[in-house]
């Protein structure tokens, strides 16, 4: 059955397939977190080491929700790589292994790239398709994105 809740279907398709990139996005840096995660070495191995588990499992978090609030607009989610690397504005690396600092480099660069997204998203959730409640999910998504940032930021000083 579908959704009754003040916002036309047009809208609602929009809303949804917008989710779906910020879901895609997000899924390709959780995934490029817990590849770094897994192969950091160095120095300041164990900082990392445990930065990036907790960046990770942040964006988890945020995976789950993001999938479940396009459910909740009576859509059904995508979840395989192929429909993840098919709507994702990130790029992967295969086969390449960076040191710290490029890690550290790409994965704010990753997050940076998503937050300017989201703050598009925003913009469009409160003028395009009147939906405020999306709004303000972005909003702390991308507030989320913004602390990790600028975690990431202080390593490179």
């Amino acid at each position: 059955m579908k959704p009754n809740i003040g916002i036309s279907d047009k809208n609602l398709k929009d809303v949804t397939t917008m989710l779906s990139a910020v879901l895609a996005d997000s899924f390709m840096l959780y995934t490029k977190t817990r590849k770094f995660h897994w192969n950091v070495n160095g120095q300041s191995f164990m900082e990392l080491h445990k930065l990036f588990e907790s960046q990770y499992n942040k964006l988890e978090e945020a995976i789950d929700e993001i999938a479940e609030r396009i459910n909740k607009f009576g859509t059904p989610t995508i979840g395989t790589l192929k429909e993840f690397l098919q709507v994702t504005s990130l790029k992967e690396a295969p086969g390449k292994y960076p040191d710290q600092i490029s890690m550290i480099k790409e994965l704010l660069a990753d997050h940076e790239t998503v937050i300017k997204a989201l703050r598009k998203n925003i913009d469009d959730c409160d003028d395009k398709f009147k939906d405020k409640g999306t709004a303000d999910f972005l909003t702390g998504l991308m507030q989320e994105h913004e602390t990790i940032a600028w975690t990431l930021r202080r390593y490179l000083k």
